[in-house]
């Protein structure tokens, strides 16, 4: 196996942490990249080299990117996993809040991704995951932010797919259902805050309350599933330009395929009777 040097942005829980682990497990040289570098501590012991990133800052993106070429000379893929859920009913959310949500789920994974291609494209090689979501296919109640970033992600990715093509460099998406992270429960707690009062309320708390059951009943896919897929996706020869993988994601897919908008509104409208 090639040894691949690998940045993994939002390392520090979730998806992200499992993957760089999974990774550096298998030998590769990785870097665990998030804001709460003392969350990172753990993966020293298998290699990994944890850094402080906060992903909507662009000079820290580029004064991090620059360090690891400077120590490396080169970055074989980057794992574009950064993200959170910002829910809460349009009407209810300060659009500051959801510019942020963009700079996050977007502008900073663009960032990055901009200082690593250089490189990529000189070398002829190079791979992008992009971690988007099941959200990227399909709608929820109060998630009109947050779709909208996954949405955007999804169209952003193949444009860039054909764009580095000619120059050796595959980007992937990969896109999770329902997963045990803390996502889902700072999903809802951004939905609370925002919405649990005035005329959502209602509907708001029956949200908060079956997304709150799936994490306790344990219904959600692990977390270490998706790292090992993440890890697979990031260095096998010739990946799949998508990968479906966690609770739900298949089928909830291929029902907005195949049912009309009004018949899916209905599907998730009726999960909060």
């Amino acid at each position: 196996m090639d040894k691949k040097i690998i940045l993994v942005t939002g390392a520090s829980s979730g998806m992200g942490k499992a993957a760089a682990r999974e990774l550096a497990v298998k030998g590769h040289k990785v870097y665990a990249l998030a804001r709460r570098i003392e969350k990172m501590e753990d993966l020293k012991s298998l290699g990994v080299t944890p850094l402080v990133l906060d992903i909507t800052k662009e000079e820290q993106c580029r004064e991090v990117v620059n360090r690891i070429l400077e120590k490396e000379g080169q970055i074989d893929v980057l794992v574009n996993n950064a993200g959170y859920g910002l829910y809460g009913s349009v009407e209810d959310t300060p659009l500051s809040d959801a510019r942020y949500q963009f700079e996050v789920n977007i502008f900073g994974l663009a960032a990055i991704t901009q200082l690593v291609i250089p490189g990529m494209r000189e070398r002829k090689s190079g791979r992008i995951v992009n971690i988007s979501s099941m959200g990227g296919k399909i709608h929820t109640l109060f998630g009109a932010w947050y779709h909208a970033t996954k949405y955007a992600l999804e169209g952003w990715s193949d444009c860039l797919r054909i764009e580095l093509k000619e120059f050796g460099i595959d980007v992937v998406v990969v896109e999770p259902g329902g997963i045990q992270t803390e996502w889902g429960w700072i999903a809802m707690e951004n939905l609370e805050k925002i919405s649990s009062t005035g005329p959502y309320s209602e509907i708001a708390q029956k949200v908060i309350k079956g997304t709150k059951e799936l994490h306790e009943k344990n219904s959600l896919t692990p977390v270490d599933v998706l790292g090992k897929e993440i890890a697979k996706v990031s260095t096998e020869k010739k990946p799949k330009t998508r990968y479906l993988k966690g609770f739900m994601a298949k089928p909830l897919v291929f029902l907005k395929k195949m049912l009309s908008d009004r018949a899916f509104d209905k599907l998730i409208l009726s999960q909060y009777k």
